[in-house]
Parts: structure tokens; sequence; C-alpha cells
């Protein structure tokens, strides 16, 4: 596989993503956080920055587009639905939608929740997806705009990939997302492992992204609100009430 991505941290929490494909020199920038971090990177690698993949509008995704794209030329991809809030926009794209980097392709999945028009880009033949802030290691996003059947949905979309898919998500939120999970889901042995791995990699100074889908699976409250033992103890007569539970619960938890 000619592809390499290169992971670096940014702002107070945020990781900046450069995929770079060797055959062809062409390089994306997984959202734009912090533009001269990115292109800081970007020189190092002896990169040029030529696409920007937008996974929503939030300013630590999408805040550093204008200055990359003035820096390099880059064309700038963005979900359809958020793109009138993000800069400088050149293809706006939808579920279902491919993106291509030089021979590789990525499919556009809807993940909307965290914000309405979020999308994920999902490289098969690579097995990795970039899903910014809808699903994190242990935990999801924030619900700020989507609805729970929404956001349920695209959690659906995300548990449907091959399960060895390897999950680039946006931020280093994975010691608090454990404390969480923990509280969540005691009796889950897989987790309690996970959760001492997380507290040694934090103490080390180390990152705990990316993960992986299938431990995710295992190990997420919010990708387990389909499991009978969850829905007993959190309540809800289906996955959705049962993520809108969670979720709640979350957003009060400290």
């Amino acid at each position: 596989m000619s592809l390499e991505v290169h992971q670096f941290p940014c702002l107070s929490d945020n990781y900046g993503y450069l995929l770079h494909d060797r055959d062809s020199g062409a390089t994306v920038a997984i959202d734009t956080p912090d533009a001269a971090a990115y292109l800081r990177a970007a020189e190092a690698k002896g990169w040029k920055i030529t696409q920007i993949w937008n996974t929503h509008w939030h300013p630590d995704h999408a805040g550093g587009n204008e200055a990359i794209k003035a820096a390099t030329g880059c064309t700038i991809v963005a979900p359809a639905v958020d793109a009138p809030r993000i800069a400088a926009v050149d293809r706006a794209v939808a579920q279902g939608d491919r993106v291509r980097l030089g021979a590789s392709e990525a499919e556009v999945i809807d993940v909307g929740g965290h914000t309405l028009g979020h999308v994920a880009y999902h490289l098969p033949q690579a097995g990795i997806a970039f899903v910014g802030d809808s699903l994190f290691a242990l935990g999801c996003g924030r619900m700020f705009e989507g609805t729970p059947d929404q956001f349920w949905a695209s959690l659906l979309r995300l548990k449907a990939l091959p399960t060895a898919t390897t999950i680039y998500c946006a931020h280093e939120y994975t010691a608090s997302n454990a404390r969480f999970a923990v509280h969540a889901d005691p009796d889950n042995g897989a987790l309690a492992a996970y959760a001492a791995e997380v507290e040694q990699r934090r103490a080390a100074e180390l990152p705990t992204v990316p993960t992986t889908l299938d431990r995710e699976l295992a190990t997420n409250p919010f990708l387990r609100a389909d499991d009978p033992a969850m829905q007993a103890r959190w309540g809800g007569t289906n996955a959705v009430e049962t993520f809108a539970a969670l979720r709640a619960a979350k957003d009060a938890f400290r």
C-alpha cells in the first residue's frame, strides 16, 4: 500500500493527520485545526498538501482551510450540509460519494449527530477511517446539533465497517472517556484492561489514538447501546433510547 499516515498533536488536544500517497506524491490534510502546525508537519515530511478533507464545520477542524489553501493551492472537500459554514470549499460531498488520493479511493460516510453534516472518510483498501468527532476511543462526540436517532444511525454505519478497520479520531479524550466507560459498563473485563492500558499510555505521554473498530465494538459503551446488558443497566426499549441515556449521562459525568 502506497499510503502513509502522519499523526501529530496540535492545539490543546487535537490530532492532526496528513495522508500521503507515495506513488503520486499527493497529500491530504484531514481537517485543519491549526494551519501553521499542518504546514510545518508537511514541510518536515517533504510533502505538499494537495487536498483538505474536512469532517465538519467546527473551527478546530476547518479553521485552517484558508491559510493552507493560500499557501499550497490545495483543493478543499467538505460535507455538503456543513459546507456553508466552512471556508473555501471546492467540492461538497455526502453519504456514498467518493474522493480520491492518487490511486486510492475513500468512501464518504454520513456520521451526522455531533454536527448535522459530519462525515467520515473510509479507505477500504487501506483499512483505515478518519472519523473526526463522531467516534472516539471509548466515546463519541457530544450531540451538539443532531438527534439520538440520527447519531445512532451514524454509529451503525461505522459499526458496519470491517472490524479490523483502524479508526483515526480527532482528539486525545480517551482517559476521560475511559472513566465514564467503566462507570457505564463496570462488568466488562475487556474494557477494564483497555482502561488500564490507557492510563499507562497517558502516564508515559503516549497517544491512545488510533484505535481499532473491533476493540471499540467490545468496549465502547456508545457502540454497545444495542446490547441487552447495556439496555438493562441504562434503560430504554431500543438502542436509540439507550444511546440517548448514555449520551446524557456522559454530558453530566464528572
